[in-house]
């Protein structure tokens, strides 16, 4: 039986290879290919002086780690020659300069793509606009619980290909998927779960057809014997349903004409299939809150469905408390609860943490505000207006996000001007300004409705630092 591990090691012998951006998914491949003596040429945008490309530089170095480099805002002009091209999720695929290398004869590809490539064991991947970190956690656990030895990875911030060499076929990976990560991508997991479609990301895809276009590449590939899993309650998934070369299993809150999946009946989780209906837990069983967590065990329950007991998905249920930065407790001071929500990077994320709070009869103390990605805003204003009269503004979307309250809190039977709406330069103010306004009972909530680019690295640094600084109020 041919090796796919050992020819693509053969493969890279000799090879000129560019790593396109020094990230956090890329610098365990560096490590990796040095190791099986690959030539490498470095590239990231961010300047010589940067602090944290020096940092990564000398780490490299000592651990003997030899680069070329090309840094700063023109690190693209010396990507010429190259055999092999790795590119960093973020960047496109249709780039002038890697555009001219492919028609050179360069192969452009990806540390993700390459790991599903090779990997032997079976792939669970998931994809979707919310939920899909969740889920994708949730998915890992419950197989975790069932006895399996899982390996957790790709945009949930872990890279795998490193690890290739330890991944037996009997393990299963668990795969979290951006449109990024998809967009160039041809090959599909075995088990392929999108959460939901609905506008994201256009910032920096060209158009929301682009973004369902690389959404829809987790499927196009799969296998014949693979299982697709589709949202049945989301318009953009079910059309995606005729391209399935596989199986398709489907999940929905309020779809009662399910005929294989999971679904709510009578607050009940069921898997119907056939006619027949094993029911499996109460929603109130479910320990981490609100509705679209409801939908989130429904995705993981179809996907891991053919492998595990029912026994395992209750035990999770029970004890699962949430992924971190998703209303994420982090203490209370004074009767004043702070949560931590920083991945609600979208008005759709803030709109269902929002929800999820309404659903307990939070009063609520907002800090919200990032970057745009060009999403929709109808809706989050009503969202904030049921469950807060205290909104804090810090970020370079908050003229969106005010401009949706104004428009909307007439639909909750509220004047906007009894709401007390305060901006705030940095984070510091504002939670300082939270410890001041609310009051015994209510709970401050930090859900931005957008990205960290506009002051931070990545939503978890941002997490960290209203963390830190809520753990230093006095």
């Amino acid at each position: 039986m041919i090796n796919k591990l050992d020819v693509f090691k053969a493969f890279l012998r000799g090879k000129r290879i560019a790593v396109l951006g020094v990230g956090i998914s890329n610098r365990p491949l560096i490590r990796y290919i040095a190791g099986l003596g690959g030539s490498i040429t470095a590239f990231d945008k961010l300047a010589a002086d940067d602090p944290v490309l020096s940092q990564t530089r000398q780490s490299f170095e000592s651990e003997g780690i030899l680069l070329d480099w090309s840094v700063g805002p023109d690190y693209l002009s010396q990507l010429k020659g190259f055999d092999l091209i790795f590119r960093t999720p973020k960047m496109r695929w249709d780039l002038p300069e890697l555009r001219a290398e492919r028609e050179r004869g360069a192969i452009i590809t990806s540390e993700m793509e390459v790991f599903m490539e090779l990997c032997p064991a079976i792939l669970f991947g998931i994809t979707g606009s919310d939920g899909k970190t969740t889920t994708t956690t949730l998915i890992s656990l419950i197989l975790q619980q069932a006895g399996y030895k899982v390996y957790l990875g790709g945009n949930i911030g872990t890279p795998l290909l490193d690890q290739i060499d330890a991944i037996k076929p009997d393990d299963k990976v668990v795969l979290e998927l951006s449109s990024f990560q998809l967009m160039s991508m041809r090959k599909s997991p075995d088990i392929a779960v999108i959460t939901n479609i609905t506008p994201n990301h256009l910032d920096v895809h060209k158009d929301y057809q682009e973004y369902i276009d690389a959404k829809r590449n987790i499927l196009l590939y799969q296998p014949f014997y693979g299982r697709l899993v589709l949202n049945g309650g989301n318009y953009e998934t079910r059309s995606l349903s005729p391209e399935a070369r596989g199986q398709v299993v489907w999940f929905g809150l309020n779809d009662q004409t399910i005929r294989e999946g999971c679904l709510v009946v009578d607050d009940q989780l069921v898997w119907r299939s056939q006619g027949q209906e094993i029911p499996i837990l109460n929603s109130r069983d479910i320990k981490i809150p609100g509705r679209h967590n409801v939908e989130n065990y429904l995705a993981a329950i179809a996907a891991v469905w053919p492998y595990v007991q029912v026994s395992d998905i209750v035990a999770v249920a029970r004890t699962f408390g949430g992924v971190e930065h998703r209303l994420e407790l982090v203490r209370e001071l004074d009767g004043v609860r702070y949560y931590n929500s920083s991945i609600d990077t979208s008005p759709t994320r803030t709109k269902a943490a929002l929800r999820a709070l309404a659903d307990r009869q939070e009063k609520v103390v907002l800090i919200a505000g990032g970057q745009d990605k060009k999403c929709d805003y109808s809706g989050l204003g009503e969202a904030i207006v049921a469950v807060s009269r205290k909104i804090i503004l810090c970020g370079a979307n908050s003229d969106l996000i005010e401009a949706s309250i104004q428009r909307e809190a007439a639909f909750k039977g509220v004047d906007y001007d009894d709401l007390q709406i305060i901006h705030c330069p940095s984070y510091e103010d504002a939670v300082q300004k939270a410890r001041e306004i609310a009051c015994y009972g209510e709970i401050v909530v930090l859900s931005p409705a957008g990205t960290s680019y506009d002051s931070f690295r990545h939503f978890e640094e941002r997490g960290n630092l209203f963390k830190h600084l809520v753990n230093h109020l006095k």
